[in-house]
């Protein structure tokens, strides 16, 4: 098997907070960034989650750490579309990325989404079970992003600087070549590569005539690439916890931890036959032992940490210090230094997949 070579490591992060404090929660988030961006990563993604204490709006989290930081792309994984408006989210999200200089990574999911049954009268007009949670919104986002003129030639819209052609503002240069899909089924896999998007990939994946979750990730990852992603980017997650650094009783929080999440490995879950990796828990030995031995790694460019939810800050700290100094450096990887941040991130912080 062929050695990782992996030029671009990010992590991410759960961006939790206690429900009686959500500030404290958000600083520590924003802050975990800026210390991320210190030890060199490439890339800081967080998720978007609705009715938890966690980040509901990546939008407006990402507009604050865009002004905390500096270098570091920001990312996003996954915003479920069928909650957004393809148009208001291509436009809050391109000022995010104008504000940050050219970093934004965008991931979005299509489908129904999570607790579609209680936010769903919430968020829709009329009869929101027969609204539109396809692929299809993930286009029109988009093309929305691009930025097209509004109306014919002659169209014209009065505004204090007199008649313009109408076309949504701001328009962010490159940020459709940064649109990610978050892909876990031979189906998501093909449309992902057929439309044009990158490829995120995790430790969560579908099994589709295989119980191997190894086995099920490649054919997708395969098949993306056939149906037209050769060239682009693909961002491999795992859960991946060192304990070097940690004292004795966090290791063995870690380990507990671990222990715990092992059993729903062992066998596909539920109807949709989910296949779940193990967590990489161990010294950062033992840690590179498994990776070198993952057979999806040495054919990804980018590895993105994901970090466990259960955890405090001090903990993801000393993750992320574990993983960027004791073993991101032996799978290939160099910490980011000083760029020009107006840059296009793609070309200039990062290896194509």
């Amino acid at each position: 098997m062929s050695k990782p070579s992996i030029g671009h490591i990010g992590f991410l992060t759960p961006g939790n907070y206690p429900a009686a404090d959500p500030l404290a929660g958000l600083e520590k988030t924003l802050r975990l960034l800026e210390h991320g961006e210190a030890l060199g990563f490439n890339s800081a993604w967080v998720r978007q989650r609705h009715l938890e204490p966690g980040i509901s709006s990546a939008t407006a989290f990402l507009a604050a750490a865009s002004q905390r930081t500096r270098r570091i792309q920001l990312g996003t994984a996954v915003i479920p579309i069928g909650y957004e408006s393809p148009y208001r989210l291509a436009e809050d999200l391109s000022t995010v990325d104008v504000l940050s200089g050219g970093r934004l990574n965008i991931g979005l999911s299509a489908g129904r989404p999570l607790h579609a049954e209680l936010i769903g009268p919430l968020a829709f007009d009329g009869d929101w079970e027969t609204y539109d949670f396809s692929h299809q919104r993930v286009l029109r986002f988009v093309e929305n992003l691009r930025s097209p003129f509004v109306g014919d030639e002659t169209t014209r819209i009065k505004t204090p600087f007199g008649p313009q052609r109408p076309r949504l503002q701001p328009h962010a240069k490159g940020l459709t070549e940064r649109v990610w899909y978050g892909g876990g089924s031979l189906r998501s896999a093909a449309w992902a590569g057929q439309n044009g998007f990158n490829l995120l990939i995790g430790n969560v994946t579908t099994g589709e005539g295989t119980d191997d979750f190894f086995v099920a990730q490649a054919r997708q990852l395969e098949t993306y690439r056939v149906a037209g992603g050769g060239d682009r980017r693909v961002a491999l997650g795992r859960v991946i916890v060192p304990l070097d650094s940690a004292d004795a009783r966090t290791r063995q929080r870690y380990l507990d931890y671990a222990a715990g999440r092992h059993e729903r490995t062992l066998t596909p879950q539920g109807e949709r036959r989910t296949l779940f990796a193990q967590d990489i828990v161990g010294t950062s030995e033992q840690i590179l032992e498994r990776l070198f031995a993952d057979p999806i790694l040495p054919h990804v460019r980018e590895l993105r940490l994901e970090l466990p939810y259960e955890f405090e800050d001090e903990e993801y700290r000393q993750i992320v210090g574990d993983f960027s100094a004791r073993i991101a450096p032996e799978l290939g990887w160099q910490p980011q230094g000083e760029i020009e941040t107006n840059a296009p991130p793609a070309l200039a912080q990062t290896g194509a997949a």
